[in-house]
């Protein structure tokens, strides 16, 4: 028995040796297929404010956009793409001003949202931070939360 106990003991620790662990992640790029390249780049760049990087596939259906900390959306064109998902199902951008970009979306007659579909106005999320909700070109969600 005592030799069974240690069989067992050994194998474990065998296994436990070889058990691998899966390498540390972090975040990189957000691709979105669009349906108008040049409609969606302008709402990235216009109304959002992210800056066009270089293109490293050099494919002329896709373009590439900082999000900052080397952090990056991808659009890719494809006429044929599927409708966008749901609203829980959305990026988000942080802002250190959410009533300036309020202002800024208006102006530009671009519509938002709360998160229960209240127009024009914010809500607070359970850790305090307000955000609000807008949809770009092709339908997709984004959440801009902020002070």
């Amino acid at each position: 028995m005592k030799h069974f106990f240690i069989t067992v003991f050994l194998g474990l620790l065998i296994s436990a040796a070889h058990a691998q662990h899966a390498p540390a992640l972090t975040f990189n790029h957000q691709a979105l297929q669009v349906h108008n390249l040049d409609e969606s780049a302008a709402f990235y760049q216009e109304v959002l404010g992210l800056t066009e990087i270089e293109d490293k596939t050099e494919q002329p259906h896709i373009r590439w956009f900082s999000m900052g900390s080397k952090l990056e959306l991808h659009l890719i064109e494809d006429p044929s793409a599927p409708e966008a998902p749901v609203k829980g199902v959305h990026m988000a951008l942080s802002t250190a001003d959410l009533d300036g970009m309020m202002q800024h979306l208006k102006s530009k007659e671009i519509p938002f949202e709360n998160w229960m579909g209240e127009a024009g106005t914010t809500n607070s999320r359970p850790d305090g931070v307000r955000q609000i909700y807008v949809q770009d070109p092709d339908g997709y969600w984004i959440e801009i939360n902020g002070k």
